[in-house]
């Protein structure tokens, strides 16, 4: 066992593929404590020097996650996304020893379905959601854009003319598109919290909320 991590920011990564030792390095950039665990003794090798805590270990076998443990750690990221069997194998593992926040990369819908019968409570799709994202951003009517698993989503983009030399309240973004306007930013200026008078000028970036739908029909007026 590596001791205690029953801490808010104690994270086991699981699988450092391209995606687990993102998350990983990520986690401990913003000085969270990690234990990366991966069957591949090169894959471990690679990250020793990079992360705090990386072991060579076989997440499907209950007992060594238990030697570890694992289970005292507050989020667990199954970052194994080619072998189905053994990403199942290894949720169920957490399940069944407690772990409470657990998230799993899955590569299909139905990979996703069995992550959440299993016992994960967060199912990630990074190459479908990286692509969605992406679309988003080449057609240049959104410069960022970001989906929440419910249907929720935040976008940047550019103030539409129907906007400009008005106050929210005015341009009654809201009530004509169903989205929220969160915040402005202006070139050369701090970030401005929108209110009914803020008034918006050419050139302004939006921070929009809503539903993803709403959200792409309001950028798509730009």
């Amino acid at each position: 066992m590596l001791g205690s991590r029953n801490n808010a920011d104690s994270v086991v990564v699981i699988g450092l593929g391209r995606f687990g030792s993102g998350v990983a390095r990520a986690l401990a950039e913003l000085g969270h404590d990690v234990l990366a665990i991966d069957t591949d003794a090169e894959a471990v090798q690679a990250h020793a020097g990079v992360l705090g805590h990386v072991v060579q270990a076989d997440a499907t076998d209950l007992e060594s996650l238990k030697q570890l443990g694992v289970n005292e750690f507050q989020h667990a990221v199954v970052s194994i996304g080619q072998n189905l069997e053994a990403s199942v194998l290894t949720i169920l593992n957490l399940s069944q020893m407690g772990n409470k926040d657990i998230w799993a990369k899955a590569n299909s819908p139905q990979h996703g379905r069995i992550a959440e019968r299993v016992g994960a409570h967060h199912v990630v799709y990074p190459e479908a959601d990286m692509g969605r994202r992406v679309a988003h951003l080449v057609t240049g009517k959104m410069i960022d854009f970001i989906e929440f698993e419910d249907g929720f989503a935040i976008a940047k983009t550019r103030a539409p003319s129907e906007t400009h030399g008005k106050p929210l309240s005015g341009s009654a973004v809201r009530t004509r598109h169903g989205v929220t306007v969160v915040g402005i930013k202006r070139r050369h200026e701090d970030f401005i919290y929108a209110k009914e008078n803020t008034v918006v000028k050419p050139g302004d970036l939006l921070i929009v909320a809503g539903s993803t739908e709403a959200v792409e029909r309001f950028a798509a007026r730009v």
